[in-house]
């Protein structure tokens, strides 16, 4: 029976948003709704009044109404969302135009900078004037390589108040990993930075940028802003105009906002790119801004007062995600560097100096801090902190454990999962209900989540695959350079006609929460029997002498063996005795079916420049396979140490 740490006082339930949405649901269509899991089940037998419902609450601007919410509840993909309406993203973004603080930027560099929710419309307007001269049009691409920085927001807030379309990669991508996304969609306009700051040290991107540009032709401008240098030499890159030099001189600018179809291309996101060239995903304006003010104002209940981090950069979707809260009107805090440089409390000192309310990180980074032995309640005001949110990867039940023990007793942690594919959750916070153990809280509403076994039926209690059988208004609205849908198709619809597969095991509880069990593809099968990585990744939290791991599937005689890479925390050795306490921790906690083959030391661990370990990766190398985009990710010579291992030939 998975522990209770936490449960909303009545007060918090009543004052949530999620319970002034429920009590209007109630009032509109004559229910008696009490509870989360009677919404729920309201809002996936009624998708449409649903969405309809969320579209009120939410305020969306627009400047044509819809003349009808959902075509055809029971097609995926390809249902058509708010027909008729027309709209602009970066308008309900810039919604708010007063003195209240929207961005407040922390650097590692100790560069502080703040906008106000004035003068960030006011900024966004110079942008887009000087946008609009440079010749960028509506479905034009606009792109980012930069850091997590006000001028990222602002320049991707400038491209879609005219249409334009956005992508973004983080200036730590390699330049094969930047042109195998930026390549495939031909931007017009490049926003970077000079540069950036990893753990004190001013990285440069101009060269890389120049390079870059060598082969991404259309490209006819290329901003540059000023980070590590005050004003740094760009002589040498080919169409480069400073940032203040580029931004329109006129201030008091009205934005004209061009008024667009519901599912108009917003973003551009891209997928991994670890089994060949990333697919480029395209997400429509509407679809994100409402699908984000359904995660962030009930499932978040984020407010105007409140002040919300999540820790990113801007290749990951979480940027995507935390630039909505905007359209709440709250105050965003932007962070950009190493989080545990100068010190592993930097994170934590700023939630303090800045009175976030809402903490958003990754299961990796609570992992990485519970190792550090900070134990941030002891040493910071954390009063005004209200929640927590996890997500990247499963969060073991000892990184619940600890939040509440070394972070805050009385917080709401919510660990979400969800995707880039759709830029946003499956499961997710439920601000009215409690938190167990290493289990999300709910199924995101409206959102047919269910886990399905190897005969297509929902169980509970099971560990199965994470589908989703009715459409949200997120999904895609097709591939980059997919005509014919195949890419689409083959990526979430081949298995299951009609209905997503995600690529994740789960097991949906009996009280509606989800336990997240990782990537399917990515699931062990020693004698037939299904184990996902998540199950032994969360014993090896526990063993101190361990600083990361990664656990592969290794093919052997007709079978599968289940394969323990351990990278070891310094000082520490592997050794018989060790092995034998990671095997009986497994054992007990687990499952002797869990139990490594083998167990071997080596020197790192791969990871996706989003944080994710790449266990598909390592199983290729370990069995003489081809890695074929390494520039996918963030250390691709950490591979190296895992081909021709002996013990790997070996009984």
């Amino acid at each position: 029976m998975a522990k209770l740490l936490w449960q909303p006082s009545e007060q918090g339930i009543k004052s949530s948003n999620l319970y002034r949405f429920m009590t209007g649901i109630n009032a509109r269509h004559g229910t008696d709704f009490s509870d989360y899991a009677a919404l729920h089940e309201w809002s996936i037998n009624n998708i449409p009044a649903f969405w309809e419902a969320m579209w009120q609450f939410a305020d969306v601007i627009a400047s044509q109404p819809y003349e009808q919410v959902l075509d055809d509840p029971g097609k995926m993909p390809g249902a058509l969302w708010f027909s008729g309406a027309r709209l602009n993203f970066a308008e309900n973004l810039l919604r708010y135009r007063d003195d209240r603080k929207a961005l407040v930027f922390n650097g590692e560099s100790q560069v502080h900078k703040t906008f106000t929710y004035a003068e960030l419309y006011d900024e966004v307007a110079r942008v887009a004037a000087s946008l609009k001269t440079a010749g960028v049009v509506s479905g034009d691409r606009v792109v980012g390589f930069m850091p997590n920085m006000p001028e990222s927001i602002v320049a991707m807030l400038a491209a879609a108040s005219m249409g334009a379309t956005w992508s973004s990669c983080s200036p730590d991508f390699g330049i094969k990993g930047v042109l195998d996304r930026f390549g495939q969609i031909k931007p017009k306009v490049l926003f970077t930075a000079d540069g950036y700051f990893f753990k004190g040290k001013p990285i440069d991107s101009l060269g890389r940028i120049a390079d870059i540009l060598k082969q991404l032709p259309s490209i006819e401008k290329l901003v540059v802003v000023p980070y590590t240098k005050a004003r740094p030499d760009i002589s040498a890159v080919p169409n480069a105009i400073l940032y203040a030099d580029f931004r329109s001189d006129e201030s008091n600018l009205t934005i004209d906002f061009e008024q667009l179809p519901f599912d108009h291309p917003l973003y551009i996101m891209y997928s991994s790119g670890t089994t060949g060239l990333p697919k480029c995903m395209v997400q429509s304006a509407g679809g994100i801004l409402i699908h984000h003010l359904k995660e962030l104002m009930l499932h978040t209940d984020l407010k105007r007062e409140d002040t919300i981090f999540y820790f990113t950069t801007c290749g990951w979707m979480m940027w995507n995600w935390l630039v909505s809260s905007l359209g709440v009107g709250a105050t965003l805090v932007l962070y950009d560097g190493n989080p545990f440089y100068p010190t592993a409390g930097v994170l934590w000192e700023m939630a303090q100096e800045e009175g976030i309310t809402i903490f958003g990180t990754s299961a990796g980074y609570i992992a990485a801090l519970q190792s550090s032995g900070l134990k941030p309640a002891e040493k910071y005001d954390l009063s005004k902190l209200r929640a927590v949110l996890s997500t990247g990867s499963p969060l073991s039940i000892e990184g619940f454990e600890f939040i509440y023990a070394a972070v805050k007793a009385d917080l709401q942690l919510a660990s979400i999962a969800g995707g880039t594919d759709l830029n946003g959750c499956f499961a997710l916070g439920n601000p009215m209900g409690p938190v167990y153990a290493g289990e999300l809280q709910c199924r995101g509403l409206a959102m047919n989540v269910q886990a399905w076994d190897e005969n297509g039926k929902a169980v509970v209690g099971r560990q199965a695959e994470l589908v989703c059988t009715a459409p949200f208004p997120s999904m895609p609205v097709y591939f980059w350079n997919d005509p014919d849908f195949k890419k689409y198709h083959s990526a979430y619809f081949d298995v299951y006609p009609n209905v997503w597969r995600h690529g994740d095991y789960i097991v949906v509880t009996e009280r509606g929460g989800v336990v997240m069990f990782g990537r399917s593809d990515a699931t062990l099968n020693p004698g037939g029997v299904r184990i996902g990585t998540a199950e032994i990744y969360r014993q090896m939290d526990q063993i101190e002498a361990v600083a990361d791991s990664v656990i592969v599937g290794q093919n052997w005689k007709n079978d599968v063996r289940v394969i323990l890479f351990v990278k070891m925390a310094e000082g520490c050795a592997l050794d018989e005795a060790l092995k034998n306490r990671i095997r009986k921790t497994i054992r007990s906690n687990a499952s002797p079916r869990h139990v490594p083959a083998k167990i071997i030391a080596i020197s790192d661990v791969p990871y996706t420049l989003n944080m994710k370990k790449v266990e598909i990766a390592v199983k290729k190398v370990i069995q003489n396979q081809a890695v074929s985009n390494k520039d996918a990710l963030a250390n691709p010579e950490a591979l190296d140490a895992y081909a021709n291992i002996k013990e790997l030939q070996e009984d």
